[in-house]
């Protein structure tokens, strides 16, 4: 099960498309998920954006990277395993991985068995981030 629906702008201007605006909207979008502990597929994450082809789910793809680079640096879990290809059975397409090995947190094959592993923990580890404080609710 995904998440669907996400409240933006009605109109979304040339300028709203730029990388970094990109890869912030996404990563408020996913951060703004997490909670709810769902992950949601590239072509829904290019809706929730109001992308217009051509070229949407690139445009993702890119913010994605842009988000996973921002979050190794910071010593962040990736928000960006979020993001599942419906293809793939709901793990990210390989260019996940790819920029995970490129950042040093991945060192296997993406088709592999570890590919599932390491997605289970960046996943949950970023509910487990992003997500609801544990204990009382905050006022």
């Amino acid at each position: 099960m995904t998440a669907l629906d996400w409240d933006s702008a009605a109109t979304t201007t040339v300028e709203d498309n730029t990388g970094e605006t990109l890869a912030r909207r996404l990563r408020a979008h996913l951060q703004a998920l997490a909670p709810l502990r769902l992950p949601i597929t590239y072509r829904e994450a290019a809706k929730g954006l109001l992308l217009s082809p051509p070229n949407t789910i690139h445009q993702v793809t890119q913010a994605l990277e842009q988000i996973m680079t921002e979050d190794a640096a910071a010593d962040r879990p990736f928000i960006a395993a979020m993001v599942i290809s419906k293809m793939r059975g709901g793990l990210p397409a390989p260019g996940f991985f790819d920029c995970a090995a490129r950042l040093g947190r991945f060192a296997e094959d993406a088709t592999c068995l570890d590919a599932w592993a390491f997605h289970s923990v960046e996943i949950e580890t970023a509910f487990a981030f992003w997500g609801p404080p544990s204990g009382p609710a905050r006022e």
